[in-house]
């Protein structure tokens, strides 16, 4: 089968399509026919070594410290289930399914999964490309906000990076929590932004984010360029920052919060079936719309990996692995 691996650290030249053998269904695992992956964040740091802040060691140290340990990438997926292994029950061959894995090899022709993962089934209507748009930038939106911020119905939040692979999901999970949602994107997506369901569009370009003048219960930053001073100077009262990136500076200021009303919440979202079967179930009751940038097909991997690093996307990019 073909996959997308990586023998080296570097840019998006290092990435090949190569024939590697299909996996076997283990015991409590799922088979899944593979017809759309993502292209993540998560996974051009990985190819590239490009770990922000305090996480440059401990990414070396987890995905290897000269080389990748795991030459396949790829974490988000959807397709059939193609094979059931001893002992699963949660799914039968046919099922449509996506899904997020931390193992990698996800952008290939076939994946095997165990069935208690971070998989779920595809909402009716939802093509497989639109489902591998989700999970990445919908789970981390959904936990942050709901679990970790507890977002409640009234509240002001502001999302910094509103257009983009997290930022996306959060104006619109914020949204259905039932807060006002401010979003801070470039010029260009402003109207995009609005479409989102934001309240309020700030241009990043016009407007520096210490002097944006409104005040809110949630400020989450998605792409690491809000300073936790800044975000506190925002806050209201009793607030919380929730910066997905971590440096020295987001440690430091974490630290403060015995000594501060407003908090900084440093944490990493786990990966959940039931997370993503909640984000399944937003999208059939359409509270949820998957947010595509663009679509590439799987022999264009490395054009994709280029259009991810350049941070500049509005939602998910897409491999196509098969029609």
């Amino acid at each position: 089968m073909k996959a997308l691996t990586y023998s080296r650290y570097g840019p998006p030249e290092v990435v090949d399509i190569r024939d590697v053998p299909r996996p076997r269904t283990a015991s409590g695992q799922v088979l899944v026919r593979v017809h759309a992956s993502a292209v993540n964040t998560s996974d051009w740091r990985i190819r590239a070594a490009a770990f922000p802040g305090i996480t440059a060691l401990p990414g070396r140290v987890m995905f290897g410290l000269l080389r990748p340990r795991n030459p396949r990438l790829g974490s988000e997926y959807a397709g059939v289930v193609e094979e059931v292994g001893d002992g699963v029950t949660r799914f039968a061959v046919g099922d449509r399914v996506f899904g997020m894995t931390t193992g990698g090899g996800a952008s290939a022709e076939y994946l095997a999964v165990p069935a208690q993962s971070a998989i779920a089934r595809i909402p009716d209507g939802t093509s497989f490309e639109q489902a591998a748009a989700l999970p990445f930038g919908g789970l981390a939106a959904l936990v942050f906000l709901a679990q970790f911020a507890n977002v409640q119905s009234g509240q002001r939040v502001l999302v910094v990076g509103a257009t983009g692979g997290v930022g996306a999901y959060g104006v619109q999970i914020a949204k259905a929590l039932g807060a006002h949602v401010s979003g801070v994107s470039g010029r260009d997506s402003q109207a995009f932004l609005k479409s989102l369901g934001a309240d309020i569009a700030i241009d990043y370009t016009q407007t520096e984010l210490s002097a944006i003048a409104d005040r809110f219960d949630v400020i989450l930053d998605t792409i690491g360029t809000m300073h936790p001073r800044v975000a506190r100077s925002l806050l209201r009262p009793g607030g919380t920052f929730l910066p997905l990136n971590m440096g020295l500076r987001e440690v430091a200021a974490g630290l403060q919060n015995p000594f501060r009303s407003r908090k900084v919440r440093l944490a990493v979202n786990p990966d959940t079936a039931e997370d993503l079967a909640s984000l399944a179930g937003m999208v059939a009751e359409g509270k949820l719309v998957p947010v595509i940038d663009s679509v590439f097909p799987l022999e264009e991997a490395r054009q994709a990996h280029a259009h991810v690093e350049k941070r500049h996307r509005r939602g998910a990019v897409i491999l196509r692995v098969r029609e």
